[in-house]
């Protein structure tokens, strides 16, 4: 039995890079950008309006000109207009180009307008107010995003600016999620007094999403040699198998035996931690990419999915498929999640995976076994300290605790007492 930050070790020394694949970019939130993005001209293009009001020439106005016939409207969109008559006023509105001759806007509350005239209201204005220099926010080829950016709405916005039709992406990994068990039926169904509805799927399902992985699912009884038929296949089509169930000591526990007979090579079978003791992780001999099945571009749906472009940029055309496989409880399946898999995904996509986020502990807790133990808790922000309150439940089979609580504390393996103000690692699903 190994340590969590041994098995966490083994874990990220396994990443793979999956290669890139471009995708539209109004598909693009929450993905991890690989190319750098930069700005195809000046940004703003051309010196914009930024209020609604008159422009002016500075000099004029300083000279003592208060009223000034209107020459016309430089309405946004609309091509630039110049000025013919110094004396003269444009009216202008927001987002429009500022005319030729003309360097200074008054906005329209500090302006009476009648006959054809706008007699201005104040007396000291600033040479170029109200006008958003050409080129001031960012140079025409100057870097905007850089490789790694996970992508957000203000990426999208910068993307769209640019006119990135398309953008390229980290591909991300095919995951098959495998349930076992006779106990389990489906969500629609009423179980039977010695069934229960199967939930860890739909649970990791969920826990994929964000980190926007589509993974596909599926339920296998526990027949042996149905099993080993199911998963040999998984084995060449997906690149990561998440198990839930089926890898303790029960008499119909077959996966360990079965990942070892298709030549799944452990890596651990049990971890020093509680819940998820049982868990095993290992690898698959490399395969030839030519052996996988189905089209490994995900997030695109529909048409988009066959029009974008995708490459491998792995050094060899080979490729593993690794294994999670995680104990059935809920609260375990939940926890190998977020502790292991979520890092191992971060650092495949070549951004930050370590958890450095603490929470103090609001009370004190008592641990007597060596083992890690993730606590579940529920937060609090005090004077911005972040406080985290055990939540007590029924143990690793508690589903609806989880709903209870926010997160989970990890505490450590060497000490059984852990006193209130102390902080601790904290691993947020919420």
């Amino acid at each position: 039995m190994i340590t969590s930050k041994k098995a966490l070790e083994i874990i990220l020394n396994h990443t793979e890079d999956f290669g890139v694949e471009e995708i539209p970019f109004i598909e693009a939130t929450g993905r991890i950008l690989k190319e750098v993005i930069v700005a195809d001209r000046d940004f703003p293009p051309f010196n914009r309006v930024s209020m609604d009001g008159i422009a002016v020439v500075y000099a004029v106005f300083t000279s003592g000109k208060r009223i000034f016939s209107i020459e016309g409207v430089q309405a946004a969109g609309s091509p630039q207009l110049e000025l013919q008559t110094t004396e003269n006023c444009f009216e202008v509105m927001t987002g429009a180009v500022l005319p030729k001759n003309v360097d200074t806007v008054i906005p329209y509350e500090l302006v009476v307008i009648s006959d054809g005239k706008a007699t201005v209201q104040i007396e000291e204005v600033k040479q170029f107010q109200n006008v958003h220099l050409q080129g001031k926010d960012r140079k025409a080829n100057d870097p905007l995003l850089k490789i790694n950016t996970v992508i957000s709405p203000a990426e999208i916005g910068v993307l769209a600016t640019v006119g990135k039709a398309t953008v390229k992406v980290a591909k991300q990994p095919k995951v098959m999620i495998i349930s076992t068990g006779d106990e389990l039926v489906e969500v629609s169904e009423n179980p039977l007094v010695h069934q229960i509805r199967r939930s860890n799927s739909y649970t990791l399902v969920a826990l994929l999403e964000r980190l926007h992985i589509q993974a596909a699912t599926a339920h296998i009884t526990d027949d042996k040699p149905l099993l080993k038929q199911k998963i040999e296949q998984f084995l060449k089509d997906y690149d990561v198998l998440l198990f839930s169930g089926a890898v303790s000591k029960g008499k119909f526990d077959f996966v360990p035996e079965v990942l070892d007979e298709l030549g799944v090579k452990k890596l651990f079978h049990r971890v020093k931690q509680r819940p998820g003791k049982p868990f095993w992780f290992g690898v698959k001999d490399a395969l030839n990419i030519s052996e996988r099945g189905g089209n490994k571009s995900f997030g695109l749906s529909g048409q988009n999915r066959d029009e974008c472009h995708s490459e491998r940029v792995k050094p060899s055309e080979e490729s593993h498929t690794l294994v999670f496989a995680f104990p059935g409880n809920p609260v375990s399946t939940f926890v190998g999640c977020v502790k292991y898999f979520y890092p191992w995904v971060k650092k495949t996509m070549d951004i930050g995976f370590e958890n450095k986020q603490k929470a103090i502990l609001a009370e004190d807790y008592f641990f007597k076994p060596e083992l890690t133990y993730f606590l579940q808790v529920k937060l609090e922000n005090n004077n911005g300290m972040l406080y985290a309150t055990p939540i007590t439940g029924n143990g690793s089979g508690d589903l609806a605790n989880l709903a209870d609580a926010d997160a989970f504390l990890e505490l450590p393996d060497d000490r059984n007492a852990f006193k209130k103000g102390e902080a601790f690692p904290l691993i947020r699903y919420r």
